[in-house]
């Protein structure tokens, strides 16, 4: 079952919310995540952990992350801390990996080099 919850600037990001096993909500982002699109990928993640056991962010399509792409994924890191399910990053490019390590991100959040080592851990 794959439905596209939310495209913020098709040009720029595109996000797709899919189920995985067990009900594990798998987000596919392409593109850039800016202040642009993260207004809705902040709905598509907070709507994601409040529905499912476990989210899985798929990087592997993102060229660039800044500021307001790192406090969305903190935001949904804290919201499914709260909730009790998890969340996790997977696939992420060069760039940005080192955005995540720059600061500090992948020491809050679980990444994960595959989407399926993210769902399988």
């Amino acid at each position: 079952m794959a439905e596209t919850e939310g495209a913020a600037v098709p040009e720029r990001l595109l996000i797709t919310r899919t189920t995985a096993g067990g009900g594990v909500s798998l987000v596919i982002l392409a593109g850039e995540v800016d202040l642009d699109g993260s207004a809705p990928l902040r709905e598509v993640l907070l709507a994601s952990v409040e529905s499912a056991p476990g989210t899985v962010v798929d990087f592997g399509e993102v060229g660039f992350l800044d500021s307001s792409g790192i406090n969305v994924l903190i935001s949904a890191h804290r919201a499914a801390a709260e909730r009790g399910v998890w969340f996790r990053l997977a696939a992420p490019r060069d760039a940005v990996e080192r955005v995540l390590r720059l600061v500090g991100v992948d020491t809050l959040i679980p990444c994960y080099p595959s989407v399926e080592q993210a769902l399988g851990a």
